[in-house]
This record gives C-alpha cells, structure tokens and sequence, in this order.
C-alpha cells in the first residue's frame, strides 16, 4: 500500500507559547533590534518544524530568507553550513547577474566558493596576510554579504549545529555581536542529546553576551498526542485512548517517531481508510514497530528492488546528495531514476530540496537505511561515490576535496584517500579551520600506515601546527616530534629544520629554555647544510630568544649576523623582520635612539 496520504501533522502541536516567542523576535528584528534565537531538542522533536513557521512568518513580513544546514560529514568542511547557505543563495539566483548581490565580498568569499568566479569574472584578492588576518578578513565579508541582503528585514537559518565545523561557530559568534542595530533574526538549532564541546563553547558565549533566547522543546503530552492524530487524520471526534497511550507509551511523544509508526502501521495495513474515514484493527491486532528504525526499515521493504537500491546508495551518499552524483552511480537515465524518486518521496523518506538536490526526510531515517547495508558493501557504494563526483568535478576537484577525502576513506582505497586527505587537510588549514585539518591530516596517517608507507612528515607537522591553534599542547608535541624524526629519517633537512623551530615555537608558553635548546638545533641544522636563508632565521629566533631572557649583547650580535645574510640574498622581507626584532632588542638593552 502506498501512502496516498502525508502523514505529516498539518498544524503544529504543543508548541505554541515558543511560536508566540519566535514571532515577537522575527518582528523585533523586522524593527531593526536584531538578535539570535535557538531552538533546542532531541532528535525528531520538531525543530525543523518551528523553523519553517518562522520562514512563513517572515515571509508575510516581507523579509529576505537565507538558509544553511549542517550534515553530519560536515565537521571536517570548513564554513560547511555557510556554503551550504551561499551554493543555495547562487542556485536561487542562477541566470542572474550575482555581482550586485556580492559586490565588494565577491574577492573574499571566492575562497570559499570557488564557482563564484565562474559567474562573476576575475575575482583579484587583495594581498595576503597572516593567518588571523586573513581569517577576520573572510568573517568582514561573510558580514557585509549577509548585512547587504536585510535591507528589508533577513531571517537567517541556520540548522543542526551540533554537526557545524569550529570555525563557523567562530564566525556565528562573531557575526551575533553584529546583530543589535540590524534587522536580522539569526536562527540556530542544535540537537540537545548530541554531546558537542564546541557547540557548548558557543552558547555559553551567547548566554554570556546576552544576545540569544532558547527555545527547548519539550516532548508531547499524551493529549497532545491525541491533537496531533486528529489534525492528521482530519477526524473530529477523540482519538480512544487505550491507542493513544500505546503510541505515547512507545514513542515517548517524539513527534517524528510517532509519524514514522503511523506510516510504519498505514503500510502494513494496521490503519486504513474505509467508508470515507480513516480506522485501525484492535490493539491486540496491530504489528506495532518498537523502534523508528524498524518503522523505517517495514516501509522500505515494500519498496520495489530498484527503488531500495537508489534508497541505499543514497543513504551512503548522506543526508543530502545530488542527482547528478546518484544517476551516475546508479547508472539510470534521467526518466527511469526520477521514477524511482518520486517512488521515494512518495513513502514520504525522502524530500526535494531543488531540481538537483533531494535529502532523506530526517538524519534518522538516513541513519535507519545507512545501518541495514553490510559493511562491504558500504565500501562498494563508498567507491563508486567517489569515482563519480571525481569524474564529474574533474575539472575543479577543489570543490568537493573533503568528500572525495571522505568517500574514499570509507571505501579504504588508501592510496587515492591519503592523496585526497592530504589536499583537504591544506585546504580547511587554509580556511583557518584547525579541527577539520585534524580530521583530514589523522586520516591521511592512518591511510598512509594501511598502505605500509611512513606517513609524510607534512602531515604530521600540519597536524601538530592545527593541534597547537587549537591548545592541545601534548598532541602538537607528539606530532611535531614524529614530523622531526621522519624527516631526519628521509634526509629531509627543510622539514626538520621547520619541525624544530615549531617545537621551540610551541614550548614557548611551557618551558623558555626548551625553546631556546630547539633554536639552537636548528641553528647548528642550518650552519650545517649551509643554507643561509634557514641560517638568517635561525639567528633571528636564536636572537630574539636571547633577548627576552634579557640577554640583549647576544641578541644584537645575533640578529646583526641574520642582517649581513638577507642583505646578501636580496631580501626584503627578511631584512624588514630582522629589523623590528633589532628594535626590540635595544629597546630592552635601553638604546632607545638606536
């Protein structure tokens, strides 16, 4: 049987006083008092639902409505929700004219969203600075775009937040200090039974600035139950209460789980529609799933075979895929796999999001179907992913680096996801991302270990350099240490040398004399190759530490040597760095003219 009929509560059940909250914040913002709101809950408790209440609500006040989700890949995506954001934003406007709508912006979000230039030209970037430079940098653009769509009003979505990567929290909470004098509701929503840190990090932040209001929803009451089957079977009598109580009592009043056993029950014909109205077998009767897990996985099985595979290998894709990605996979044509995604949609496990895009209905349903494949032949799926988004996006494979890493990972074809880690981890570094470069850096390791190959000293040094922004002084250590020993083990002087000025750089803030002890390594290093550029740095860490353990005669004399170097070599940059650092040395030698 088919569900003929959505199995979707059309008016919103036991939440009222939160609509009331939201819309008085929506039409504070409208006046010009922006402000974050956040909506908190369990897994299928509706917060998707309060969401597009709000979408409605700003939609009748005339505001611009820009949305974003997170995924669960997406901790390892620098500015993952963003882009997601800013890809939706570019295919909304496809055919226009985007420079208008990105002005200025355009030669900093480009970064991020490399497809930018293809619509709008030559994007020339202003000149590069140090990391935290660059990074308030992109945060300066992200506000100004964002800003430059509220002129009449812009409600902001931002959903699932508990997947979001480190640095787009950075930005959110960067961008909600920005919100008092705009007409902008920024919406957030988390799961609350998702343990985050970072996500806890960020709402404390909140909490502390004063800036957001929390809306926690709270599970249905069995009359609320009794609500919600009225309004979605159009019935107005009471619904009996001994069903009633076995559907709260199963689902604990999760508003998701108790539509998935609804459809778990219509298609096993445990409800049915007959004589104009809608009725069940006695209790007694009905087959009634003890978990959405099993609801989910009743209703697929009465898919047809074509239909469960698509199902399948778009489960292993995630919680969005593209079709592109998946006709390619599943070597359909076009005609027979819409067929096959209607039938999807149909049973209500899959939605629409765009002509291109389509999302399973809920993270678990996803989940459900995720679960039943066996882990071999998720591998397989894994593998043809990966092969068709890398013969799809051949020609800018930096778009989609942090999927191939991903795909090609779990299918555990280690050789193509240590080449692939490797490029997404420089890239999210790139994106002053530290957590998602962790993550590719870690996989490209292990892939590389699988492969009974030493894993490159880069990936170790990069990883210890993200571990260290992030303050993870032990982990940055050992990394940092490992790079130094597989360098010194290839003969790899540039790296080793690099390796110990980032152990003196790190020990800095722990112990001063290890510092100096790794400066004076790489001194002797560099004299050693005779590589006068490595040895004019090295004189001016060596110096720059001798004079902040007040041994300023060492330090000129030190940095006086780096001098005569970078003269000798023609360079600027060296000769402007050994400069300040001279400065600093008389100032503590109390040579103030000098």
């Amino acid at each position: 049987m088919s569900l003929n009929k959505s199995v979707t509560s059309p008016v919103l059940i036991g939440r009222a006083d939160d609509l009331r909250a939201l819309y008085q914040l929506l039409e504070q913002a409208a006046r010009g008092a922006g402000r974050v709101a956040v909506i908190s809950g369990e897994a299928g408790i509706g917060k998707t639902r309060m969401v597009s209440e709000a979408i409605r609500h700003a939609g009748e006040l005339g505001a611009q409505i820009l949305r974003g989700n997170c995924f669960e890949t997406d901790r390892a995506i620098p500015y993952a929700p963003l882009l997601d954001l800013l890809r939706s934003f570019q295919a909304e406007h496809s055919g226009d004219n985007l420079s208008p709508y990105f002005g200025s912006t355009a030669s900093e979000l480009v970064r991020i969203l490399p497809e930018l230039a293809e619509e709008i030209g030559d994007l020339a970037r202003a000149r590069t600075l140090d990391p935290e430079q660059e990074k308030y940098r992109l945060f300066q653009a992200l506000v100004q775009f964002l800003i430059a769509q509220s002129k009449g009003g812009l409600l902001l979505v931002l959903e699932d937040l508990h997947w979001s990567d480190d640095t787009s929290l950075d930005f959110l909470l960067h961008f909600a200090r920005r919100l008092a004098d705009q007409p902008i509701l920024l919406l957030v929503t988390y799961r609350s039974d998702e343990g985050n840190p970072r996500l806890d990090h960020f709402l404390a932040e909140l909490d502390r600035r004063h800036v957001a209001t929390e809306m926690v929803l709270a599970r249905l009451t069995p009359a609320n139950v009794d609500s919600m089957l009225r309004a979605i079977f159009e019935l107005n009598r009471p619904i009996r209460p001994e069903f009633v109580d076995v559907l709260h009592n199963l689902t604990d009043g999760n508003p998701f789980f108790i539509e998935e056993v609804l459809k778990s029950l219509i298609m096993a014909g445990g409800i049915f529609y007959a004589d104009g109205t809608w009725d069940r077998k006695p209790i007694d009767e009905l087959d009634v799933p003890r978990s959405v897990q099993d609801a989910v996985r009743r209703r697929a099985q009465r898919l047809t075979a074509p239909a469960m595979e698509v199902l399948s290998v778009a489960a292993v894709m995630g919680q969005r895929f593209d079709f592109s990605v998946l006709q390619a996979v599943t070597a359909r044509n076009e005609d027979q796999l819409l067929l096959l995604i209607k039938e999807l949609i149909e049973v209500q496990l899959i939605t629409e999001d765009s002509g291109e895009r389509f999302s399973f209905r809920h993270a678990l349903t996803r989940g459900a179907i995720y679960s039943q494949l066996i882990e071999r032949e998720r591998g397989q799926w894994h593998q043809k992913i990966a092969e068709a988004i890398e013969r799809l996006w051949q020609d800018a494979p930096d778009e989609q680096l942090a999927n191939l890493a991903y795909h090609f990972y779990q299918a555990e074809a280690w050789q193509k996801a240590m080449g692939y880690a490797l490029r997404a981890g420089r890239q999210a570094q790139a994106l002053y991302a530290p957590r998602a470069a962790v993550e590719h850096w870690t996989h490209a390791i292990q892939a590389a270990r699988r492969l009974f190959m030493a894993p490159s000293p880069e990936a170790y040094q990069a990883r210890g350099s993200a571990y260290e922004t992030l303050g993870d002084f032990e982990s940055a250590r050992a990394d940092f240490e490992a790079a130094l020993q597989a360098a010194h083990t290839a003969l790899d002087y540039g790296t080793e040398w690099q390796c110990l000025l980032s152990l003196g750089a790190l020990w800095a803030g722990r112990d001063y004399s290890e510092t100096g002890k790794h400066y004076e390594r790489a001194y002797e290093l560099a004299r050693r190759i005779n590589a006068p550029d490595l040895l004019a740095h090295s004189l001016n860490r060596l110096g720059n530490w001798n004079a902040n353990v007040e041994r300023p005669v060492e330090a000129l004399q030190q940095h006086d040597e780096a001098l005569k170097l970078f003269e000798a070599q023609g360079d600027r940059k060296g000769l402007a760095e050994t400069f300040d650092l001279m400065g600093m040395a008389n100032y503590i030698h109390g040579d103030l003219v000098q």
